[in-house]
Parts: C-alpha cells; sequence; structure tokens
C-alpha cells in the first residue's frame, strides 16, 4: 500500500512539471476576459428578467 501511495505522488510531482503556467501577463488579460463575460453575462440575464416579468406583469 505504501507503495502505491508513493507511486501515486511521483506521477503527480511528473505530470505537474509538465504544466505550463501562464505569464502573468496572460493571467491578468485572461482574468479581465473572463470579469468582463460574466458582468456582460449578468447584465443580458438582468435585462431578460425584466421583460419577462414586465410582460408577466401586464398579462396578469
Amino acid at each position: 500500500m505504501k507503495e502505491k501511495i508513493i507511486a501515486f505522488f511521483q506521477d503527480v510531482y511528473k505530470e505537474m512539471s509538465k504544466v505550463t503556467w501562464p505569464k502573468k501577463d496572460d493571467l491578468r488579460d485572461m482574468t479581465v476576459v473572463v470579469l468582463a463575460a460574466c458582468l456582460v453575462l449578468a447584465v443580458f440575464i438582468y435585462l431578460v428578467d425584466t421583460v419577462v416579468s414586465q410582460t408577466l406583469r401586464g398579462i396578469f
């Protein structure tokens, strides 16, 4: 059992060494894109919700 645990962590170490981590500038740029997309989606959902709410109030 101990050998399996050690082998697991050795494999994890090998795989993590293959990872290419983003540069600081790339990470910042990607974060800005994600935040902007979240903001656009939130505004869109708010507008759709408002329109649907007003429409249902007019019907009932």
